[in-house]
This record gives structure tokens, C-alpha cells and sequence, in this order.
């Protein structure tokens, strides 16, 4: 699951260098509309719907794995 949000967040913000380590505030190409265009297409690859709380935490790999994982274990 890791692998895959890596993927997509490659996609959506057309950088290849970004790993398990990345960070929001060390990516100019993540602002908020890319940032709304990530959680969607999160929520179409996993099937899950995230709450406005939530995705204003989506700050990093680490922290998008982990409410991805939440939603996956309800």
C-alpha cells in the first residue's frame, strides 16, 4: 500500500523523486489544488472518504499511509 500511494503521488504531482520521507513544506509542486487532487485520487485507488480534518493533516508520506491505513482497518 506504501508503494502505491508513492506511485500516485508521483503521478499527481509529476515528480519522481518522492519516497516514504517526503514532506509537504520540501514540495513546491504540493499545493492545494494538487493537494485536493491527491486525496481524490486516494480515495478512488483505496475506495475510502476521508474527513476535512484529515486531509488538512495529509502533510506527509508517512501521515497519508497512516490515515489510509485507519480508514482500511474500519
Amino acid at each position: 500500500m506504501e508503494e502505491r500511494i508513492v506511485e500516485i503521488m508521483k503521478v499527481v504531482f509529476g515528480e519522481t523523486t518522492i519516497n516514504v520521507n517526503t514532506i509537504q513544506e520540501n514540495m513546491e509542486q504540493w499545493n492545494s489544488l494538487n493537494h485536493l487532487i491527491l486525496v481524490s485520487e486516494l480515495e478512488e485507488e483505496f475506495n475510502v472518504a476521508f474527513e476535512p480534518d484529515e486531509i488538512a493533516e495529509m502533510k506527509s508520506v508517512k501521515q497519508i499511509v497512516f490515515f489510509v491505513r485507519q480508514k482500511l482497518l474500519l
